[in-house]
């Protein structure tokens, strides 16, 4: 091997290091803003993501904490990508899992804070102007893990999935496709309960708005950031 190719390997080899360090730290900072985001909306009592809101009727029904909740519903949704994709992805498998765990008590534990700091007693401008912020925190997080693409929580890598695998890149679409099986869950659980949770006018935004503001975020928010596809 002459200089000349030592130093074009070497290059790329430092490359490789420096992109996927770029990606860790966009992941953990996915991963803080993502639950911080849904803890907020959780806590102004006016919407959470339909993900999110389901979680929450689920464990209302079930009478299962929050968190515990989450990380049974992010196994089971790990469970069906793993059907979606047709063969087993053992990196995808563990890494749905690896997101899971610190993700579902971290909501749990945001949401507490956000709750001593008062927020569910704000006025309801307040809490809406919040609740919008919150939403937007999430759509952002899941742009920035998605593009990252090293571990990502279960219910986003199925939008993913569906998104790269199925419908050309679509971002809305494959984000309302993925909301079928929650809203299904939620739609369950107030027929059994009679009540519905954390759903509401922050609900409907996330329905309409949270494909579009992640296309958004997708080239405005960390735009050095880009998608690293592997289906």
């Amino acid at each position: 091997m002459n200089f000349i190719e030592y130093l074009r390997r070497n290059n790329v080899e430092m490359a490789k290091i420096q992109d996927f360090n770029q990606r860790f730290k966009y992941l953990c900072l996915s991963i803080i803003i993502n639950s911080a985001g849904n803890a907020l909306a959780i806590s102004t009592n006016l919407g959470s993501a339909v993900w999110t809101a389901s979680a929450v009727n689920l464990s209302k029904w079930t009478s299962i904490p929050l968190g515990n909740t989450l990380f049974i519903y992010g196994v089971i949704v790990t469970i069906a990508n793993q059907l979606m994709i047709g063969s087993f992805d053992r990196r995808r498998f563990f890494s749905n899992l690896l997101f899971t765990i610190p993700f579902s008590y971290l909501v749990q534990f945001s949401e507490w804070i956000f709750d001593s700091l008062g927020v569910p007693t704000y006025n309801f401008w307040l809490r809406l102007i919040l609740d919008m912020i919150g939403l937007f925190c999430v759509a952002m997080a899941v742009s920035m893990y998605s593009r990252a693409n090293l571990i990502m929580h279960p219910n986003d890598d199925m939008a993913y999935i569906i998104r790269f695998k199925y419908i050309s890149g679509s971002a809305i679409i494959s984000q309302w496709l993925s909301y079928i099986p929650p809203v299904i869950i939620s739609t369950a659980a107030y027929f059994f309960t009679g009540k519905l949770y954390a759903i509401g006018f922050g609900t409907v935004f996330a329905l309409v708005f949270q494909g579009g503001m992640m296309k958004w975020s997708d080239t405005h928010a960390f735009p050095r950031l880009k998608h690293h596809v592997d289906l």
